[in-house]
């Protein structure tokens, strides 16, 4: 992102965050991008030229006169389409089509969009089941998924609790670099500050979440080069610190399947009988059951043995469970 675009960003999150009018002073001091010791006169062209570039992109500023000083606000009934009401079957093909791109590595507007489609609630598409059949609310973890790509619009550092998948509870200070939606889990990667570690964290596994407000106009953190979401996208089961190498076998009536299902994670070998045998890493056992159980029929665990129990002992709790 060049130097001019990233200014125009932040100034449009400033104006866009506060329904109160903003001097040009405080845009100068608060909005990253503007030159520190810039003379007035340089940054009133600069400016100017900012707002009309903001008012190209449809954004309408208005001018108010505040104490004999102009100062700057959104119009947001001009700026913004008006409220849409979208009936049920609108709202499930809507969030059913943008799961599927928004789970897409290679889809480059993943995250926007997957917070665009949170905002549309309810419905039952396919993130939505795949939350219920995680026992979560995807509804819940838009909203703070919404806060903390606003932080990593801004480059803001993020402070919240956190269980891991062990049980092992504690409190991270993050520089967020990227969120993403996967399975109907929002996730985000950054770097933990006290470890010194690029880091990916479940948003179901946070709680009091809070973002840095100080210095709200200037960056806490720089994004590394090259630093790409996609390459942190794991599938459910591959998060922690620990993994173990497995192998499953896709059938030769379900092998069109595995490219989607694995994600491009581990490697896929065809077999003489047209099976595909897929060797990925796991960092939890019960999950890759999960997940076979949810993807299924057609996929069979072969190895390690743990892995196969771990699927029988589930399937035989939810005979115990259901059975007649």
């Amino acid at each position: 992102m060049s130097e001019a675009t990233e200014r125009l960003v932040n100034l449009a999150l400033l104006l866009a965050s506060t329904r109160n009018p903003i001097s040009a002073e405080t845009i100068r001091t608060d909005v990253f991008g503007y030159p520190e010791g810039q003379d007035e006169e340089a940054f009133l062209r600069m400016f100017e030229r900012d707002k009309k570039q903001l008012r190209a992109f449809g954004l309408s500023l208005e001018v108010l006169d505040i104490e004999g000083v102009p100062a700057y606000r959104l119009d947001a009934d001009a700026s913004y389409a008006a409220e849409l009401e979208l009936t049920e079957a609108e709202r499930a093909t809507l969030r059913a089509v943008a799961a599927a791109l928004a789970s897409d590595p290679g889809f480059p507007f993943g995250a926007d969009l997957s917070i665009a489609v949170a905002k549309l609630g309810g419905g039952h598409s396919e993130s939505a089941v795949a939350s219920v059949l995680a026992d979560e609310t995807p509804a819940e973890q838009g909203v703070l998924a919404s806060e903390l790509a606003e932080a990593v619009a801004g480059r803001k550092r993020v402070r919240f609790g956190y269980t891991n998948a062990a049980g092992a509870d504690r409190t991270h200070e993050t520089e967020p670099y990227g969120v993403f939606f996967r399975d109907g889990r929002w996730y985000l990667v950054g770097r933990d500050v006290e470890r010194d570690q690029t880091r990916t964290y479940a948003v179901r596994r946070m709680r009091d979440a809070g973002v840095n407000t100080r210095k709200p106009g200037s960056p806490d953190f720089e994004v590394p080069a090259g630093f790409s979401v996609a390459d942190h996208m794991l599938l459910p089961f591959q998060y922690g610190d620990v993994s173990v190498e497995c192998v499953l076998r896709f059938s030769a009536e379900d092998a069109w399947r595995a490219p989607r299902l694995t994600g491009g994670r581990g490697v896929l070998e065809t077999q003489p009988d047209g099976s595909l045998s897929w060797t990925v890493n796991a960092a939890d056992l019960s999950r890759l059951a999960r997940w076979i159980v949810e993807n299924g029929p057609g996929i069979v665990p072969l190895s390690p043995p743990e892995l196969r129990e771990t699927l029988a002992a589930g399937l035989r709790k939810v005979v115990d469970r259901h059975g007649a």
